[in-house]
């Protein structure tokens, strides 16, 4: 009978050659995570509208009140109330839809600075040499006529009927200083940026919005105005020059009370051009409903359904920051320095900004929301 044998058994994870471990030293512990503001934890916190059954109680934030209740707005975040008049930024009409009080939203801005590269690439800035430059200027630039020339004209013109001086548009005039260019265009790029929108120069037309096949100036109901050959010359001088870098001399600065507005950064003419109001281009009943504060009439049609708005909450320029007068008040009134004016050019509308009246640098530029309708609330305005 063969010996029995003993069976040793072994773990999978030990081995008969294996030298005793030495107690290992404990990992690192990590670092301490660096803990965020509650404030900026509440401020990025999503949030979920409770109505109350009696709101009888609310009073505004600002001065106290509790009357002028069709005039009380209730943040739907922290639920406090303010008028649309306290608020600052001040809010011209009921919002439709959820509203943030300015402490929910973020909207203390501050102008942030641009480096000179992402300046030229979010302006879509075209560089030329110096030889292609000084090509442009002299096809935008209109040579002195000559004294044969002027007695010519003053001849054909010698008629006895006297006619009334039509005001051509004026070229705006650049700052010379290159730095504070670049501080103008970054200030825009700031608030552009604040806004979550896109730089343009133009109207465009998206896919589910209306075509550009609608915008006719025939289609206004008793017709439209059309921009002469001349100030066609100035508006095209003014677009090469912004092509350039060669911008308006104006700022965009932060307030307060009136939020973001426009400044004149150099001494500016009666007269003169100074930006076209672009823009998304939509039907008006696309829009009816819509609390975009900033919408600007493009067409109004003999037939309404085909009246056109431009909506600068995606795309838009330095226009979509100058700010409207309270038209209620003679102290309202007489801030007015620019006006809106609406022309048929290439048988297309187009809505421009000129100034009314020489403007001085520091001066905001403001002009008339209601100057084609009375239906803006501009009573709120200071």
């Amino acid at each position: 009978m063969a010996p029995a044998q003993r069976l040793i058994r072994f773990s999978g994870t030990l081995r008969r050659t294996e030298a005793p471990r030495r107690p290992s030293t404990p990992p690192p512990s990590p670092p301490p995570k660096k803990l965020k503001p509650l404030s900026e934890v509440m401020a990025k916190a999503g949030f979920a509208v409770v109505e109350k059954n009696d709101y009888s109680d609310v009073s505004c934030e600002q001065c106290g009140s509790g009357e002028r209740g069709d005039e009380l707005l209730l943040c739907d975040k922290c639920d406090r109330g303010f008028h649309m008049k306290c608020v600052r930024p001040i809010v011209a009409r009921v919002p439709i839809g959820s509203w943030l009080c300015p402490n929910c939203s973020g909207h203390h801005r501050r102008l942030r600075s641009f480096s000179q590269k992402k300046i030229i690439d979010f302006f879509r800035i075209q560089k030329c040499s110096s030889d292609k430059k000084k090509k442009d200027k002299c096809s935008i630039i209109s040579p002195m006529p000559s004294p044969q020339d002027a007695r010519k004209r003053r001849r054909r013109s010698g008629s006895l009927v006297l006619q009334k001086k039509r005001r051509r548009l004026l070229p705006f005039v650049p700052t010379e200083d290159t730095s504070q260019r670049l501080k103008q265009m970054s200030s825009l790029a700031s608030a552009l940026t604040a806004l979550h929108m896109e730089f343009s120069d133009d109207l465009t037309y998206m896919p589910d919005m209306a075509p550009r096949s609608a915008n006719k100036a025939k289609f206004e109901n008793g017709g439209m105005q059309v921009l002469s050959k001349e100030d066609s010359e100035t508006l095209e001088q003014c677009r090469a020059m912004c092509k350039r870098g060669e911008c308006p001399p104006l700022i965009v600065v932060f307030d307060s009370c009136e939020g973001y507005t426009v400044e004149a950064d150099g001494q500016i003419k009666d007269m003169t051009f100074i930006a076209e109001y672009t823009g998304n281009v939509d039907y008006l009943k696309n829009r009816e409903h819509d609390d975009c504060d900033s919408m600007m009439t493009l067409l109004l049609a003999t037939n309404p359904s085909k009246s056109l708005v431009i909506c600068p909450d995606k795309r838009g320029n330095i226009a979509r920051f100058i700010n409207g007068i309270n038209n209620h008040t003679p102290e309202g009134r007489k801030k007015q320095n620019c006006k809106c004016v609406r022309y048929s050019v290439n048988g297309e509308c187009r809505v421009f900004l000129v100034a009314t009246r020489d403007i001085a640098k520091g001066e905001r530029l403001y002009y008339d929301y209601n100057g084609y309708e009375h239906e803006y609330p501009t009573h709120h305005f200071v």
